[in-house]
Formats: structure tokens, C-alpha cells, sequence
């Protein structure tokens, strides 16, 4: 993978601000054109930017950098850009005009977010990336799972649940996110040294379930010989096990990525083989701790790798 190197250091707050306990915390849920609200809070005022709270898996990510805004007297404000990348920018915009001190990003689109995070990096706003990085525009450290390792966990444990030969589909992410191609890329890797498997069909379903439904749906209709699914996150995963019926877990076996609760529960139904579960509560919380490292004076790695770990009903 390809990172943008951090910026050096730029400000300093001192420990006692940044761990003070018992500064306010100031949570605010915004989508649309609404702006965040930093309240009146003695912490650092951090602003964390999701790309949608529609999706399980980001709800835990901003579950995550709560508790830990909470356990550090940050003053935390949250917008939700409900996966639109020009109302995720206006929000950034916002952000610089109300002088946060730090803003935790996950962006909603990987080069449509440079402009606004290049603005704030010249309004000495420290980024830190989480889950997506933004092309061409630095941050203080990017937090996240290894797309490559999650991909390829998520092909052995198909290959594991397909005997390593038949027709497979796989439901893709947004198109043209990082997090999508590197899973794609660490999937084909998994698969390479089966020589009778076949990926069918490839189609992005756009990391939602209702879209993995209708994907999935169209792909049965031509291939109606599919054993298995490689959908890469949980979400589709699920809208393609709705697809599938009763051959969900019987003649065709379905893996995801993410580990969200839903699809914990799918597993222990047995219509979902399995996930590889990469932590989003960790990812949220990290992203507020290196935030909180970085105010305080530290020098971030480049890379915060967050661990994954594979779930099957065993």
C-alpha cells in the first residue's frame, strides 16, 4: 500500500489538557449541510468525520472514538456526511472555520477530499485518517487495517469452505477507494494457487446491502452454478444472502469483512461462513488516542495498523 507521509509536528498541548477527565464531552450527530459544534468543553475540540452512520460498521467506528473522547476529556464533535463526498467537504470546510484542533477522517471518497484536507493542513489542522486514506493530501498517521491481509483471510476461508474449486462471485466496494482494490487485490492473491476456481463476476455493489441484493441477484440469473461469495465488507454479504435464499450456507458459501454484528449473527445461523472482523470500535478509538498523541507533542508513525482476526462459527 501507498501512504502519504505525516507532516512534522505543528502544535503542542500539554498532557494535563489533553487527559484532563473531567472536560465535557460535546457529541453532536450531523448529516446534510449541518455543521459541526465544538461546545464549550476545557479539552482539545475534535471533530470526527464519518462517511455514513447508515452502516453498522461505522456506527461501531464512532462508538469507539466516543468512549475514548469520554475517557480523555476530549471535546468531540461528529458529522455524518451520509457517504456524500461534497457534503463531507462543506463539513471540513466548517471545521476549519471553527478552528478545531484536530479532526479524525473517514472520508467518504479518496480524491475528492484532498482539496479540503490540503486546507486544513494549511490551517494547521492536524488530520488523522482512519479506515480510508485521501490521495495527494497529508495526515498525521493513517489508521487502519491491512485491506491487502483482510482480502486474503477472507479468500483462504473461502477457498477452506468451497473445497478450492467452482464458480465464485464477488461484490465489490466503491469504486476506485483503496480499501476496495486492496481487498480485491489481497482476495486474488488468496485464490491464485487454485487453478479450478472462477471468478464469475466481479460487480461493485457500493459497500450496502440493499445494493448486494440486487448485484448478486442480477449475477444468479447468468451464473445460477455459484458455490461461493467473496463480498468485501458485511453489509453486501448480507444483501447477497438474501439473494442466495436457502442456498446460503448449503451449496454456496459466503464470506465478508468487517465483523459486524449482523454478520456475527448470520454466521451463527449458518447462512455466513465467515468474516474477517477488523475492528471498527479500534479503529475509532485509535483514531482519537494518536489524535490526542499528536496534540501532545508526539511524532505519529506513518501506518497505525489496527489487527484483524478471521470469525467462523468454530
Amino acid at each position: 500500500m501507498t501512504f502519504t507521509s505525516p507532516r512534522p509536528n505543528r502544535r503542542r498541548l500539554t498532557a494535563g489538557i489533553a487527559l484532563a477527565a473531567a472536560a465535557a464531552l460535546a457529541l453532536t450527530a450531523c448529516g446534510g449541510d449541518d455543521s459541526a459544534d465544538g461546545g464549550n468543553g476545557d479539552g482539545p475540540r475534535v471533530l470526527l468525520a464519518v462517511s455514513t452512520l447508515a452502516n453498522p460498521f461505522f456506527i461501531d467506528m464512532r462508538d469507539g472514538a466516543v468512549d475514548a473522547a469520554e475517557a480523555a476529556g476530549v471535546e468531540l464533535s461528529i458529522v455524518d456526511a451520509q457517504d456524500d463526498s461534497a457534503t463531507q467537504a462543506n463539513q471540513l470546510a466548517d471545521a476549519v472555520s471553527q478552528g478545531f484542533d484536530a479532526v479524525v477522517l473517514n472520508a467518504t471518497d479518496s480524491d475528492a477530499l484532498t482539496p479540503p484536507v490540503n486546507a486544513m493542513a494549511n490551517a494547521d489542522i492536524p488530520v488523522i485518517t482512519v479506515d480510508r486514506l485521501v490521495n495527494n493530501a497529508p495526515a498525521e498517521t493513517y489508521v487502519a487495517s491491512d485491506n491487502v491481509e483482510l482480502g486474503r483471510l477472507a479468500g483462504e476461508a473461502l477457498m477452506e469452505a468451497i473445497g478450492g474449486e467452482g464458480e465464485v462471485a464477488v461484490l465489490r466496494g466503491i469504486s476506485g477507494l483503496p480499501s476496495s482494490n486492496e481487498r480485491f487485490q489481497g482476495f486474488n492473491e488468496a485464490i491464485a494457487d487454485y487453478p479450478d476456481v472462477e471468478v464469475v463476476a466481479a460487480q461493485s455493489a457500493e459497500y450496502d446491502r440493499a445494493r448486494g441484493l440486487d448485484v448478486l441477484s442480477n449475477i444468479l440469473q447468468g451464473n445460477p452454478d455459484i458455490v461461493g461469495v467473496f463480498a468485501e465488507n458485511d453489509e453486501m454479504a448480507l444483501g447477497g444472502i438474501q439473494a442466495l435464499g436457502d442456498a446460503a450456507g448449503t451449496s454456496t458459501y459466503v464470506v465478508g469483512i468487517d465483523g459486524t454484528d449482523d454478520a456475527r449473527a448470520a454466521i451463527d445461523a449458518g447462512t455466513m461462513h465467515a468474516t474477517v472482523a477488523q475492528q471498527a470500535y479500534e479503529l475509532g478509538k485509535v483514531g482519537i488516542e494518536q489524535a490526542l498523541r499528536f496534540l501532545d507533542g508526539e511524532t505519529l508513525d506513518e501506518v497505525t495498523v489496527v489487527p484483524v482476526e478471521v470469525v467462523t462459527k468454530d
